[in-house]
């Protein structure tokens, strides 16, 4: 069995649902912080079957020794962070207590438990402002901001822990880039709690008339638009990144590091006419100031990971918004 952190979140739902349509037995914690409850029964729509997900804090030590005693649980997912780059500039502290000591409590219990093979929800911040592109596994590591600096700080960890104990530890670093899309049936998407962090989803509410107007951060990057770049993800094809890292480690120990991306880039001008042309509307956008901690251009060279997992994305951005649209403004959110 499979515990996942953060299941209920964009990326866990969607993993957690890849699971259990490939057989593999999982359970869900979550704090439901930035997350809803809800998703659960819409999981259970598409899986046939409403998921366990036991509500907990992944800080909490004693939670997770006996959740690790109770069920048989051989290997664990680790989504459960905190992940605005935004509200980590204002709020460094509650991002390191959460992510970096969340995670350090994680694998205590784990070791204590003697569970020791773990999948790492790792982010493409870890590179800083990168000299060249694509970004490959060997770039320099660095960050702009406290988000990057404790998924780098997180990874560091993994690594210390991997060398402590040689040959024992069986630990995958996948590198994300930009998450990004909806299941296709339209019922898990991106929920966030509070106003979205992200793109993709704030874009969506101003299709979907809930925001006047989308904010963009910068137009005089050293770009062909002057807007920011990404290496945008269908988290359906970031979900399967996951299970392939499983099969990967359970025949190779070790630390596992590899990108999670397309390998194309796309502006936010960019993704934001895709995303006019799925919803049929028109985005209102306006050009504010850069917003501090963000990297002008970031994509990467997502071929480790095709050679050592078998593993390649396969939706591109035009999918991503139709699938993105299809959540936003379908009924199914509001069920439960």
């Amino acid at each position: 069995m499979i515990l996942v952190t953060g299941g209920a979140g964009f990326i866990g739902s969607h993993t957690c649902i890849a699971l259990a349509q490939a057989g593999l037995p999982f359970l869900m914690l979550d704090n439901f912080s930035n997350s809803r409850c809800s998703v659960l029964e819409r999981m259970g729509r598409i899986i046939g079957a409403v998921p366990v997900c036991i509500e907990g804090d992944v800080r909490d030590a004693a939670l997770l020794a006996q959740l690790l005693a109770q069920y048989p649980i051989n290997a664990v997912i680790h989504f459960a962070a905190l992940k605005a780059v935004g509200q980590s500039v204002a709020t460094p502290l509650r991002y390191y207590e959460n992510n970096v000591a969340g995670t350090i409590t994680l694998l205590q219990a784990m070791q204590q438990a003697q569970v020791r093979t773990l999948v790492f929800s790792s982010s493409a911040t870890v590179y800083g402002e990168p000299a060249t592109l694509p970004i490959g596994e060997d770039f320099p590591l660095s960050a702009t901001n406290p988000y990057g600096w404790s998924k780098l700080m997180m990874e560091q960890v993994l690594a210390d822990v991997d060398a402590a104990e040689p040959g024992q530890w069986h630990i995958a670093r996948l590198r994300y880039f930009n998450p990004v899309g909806a299941h296709e049936s339209g019922l898990v998407g991106e929920d966030p709690q509070d106003v979205p962090g992200n793109l993709l989803p704030y874009v969506a509410q101003v299709a979907a008339g809930q925001r006047s107007c989308l904010s963009i951060y910068g137009n005089d990057y050293p770009t062909p638009d002057g807007t920011g770049v990404r290496d945008y993800i269908h988290v359906a094809d970031l979900a399967q990144g996951h299970l392939a890292a499983l099969r990967y480690l359970r025949q190779h120990p070790g630390l596992l590091t590899v990108n999670l991306g397309t390998g194309r880039p796309v502006s936010v001008l960019e993704m934001v006419h895709s995303f006019e042309r799925a919803s049929g509307r028109s985005i209102p956008y306006q050009i504010v100031g850069r917003r501090p901690g963000d990297v002008a251009q970031c994509w990467a060279n997502p071929s480790l990971a095709q050679q050592l997992l078998g593993w390649k994305a396969q939706h591109g951005i035009d999918r991503m918004c139709q699938d993105a649209w299809r959540w936003q403004n379908g009924e199914a959110r509001s069920v439960a």
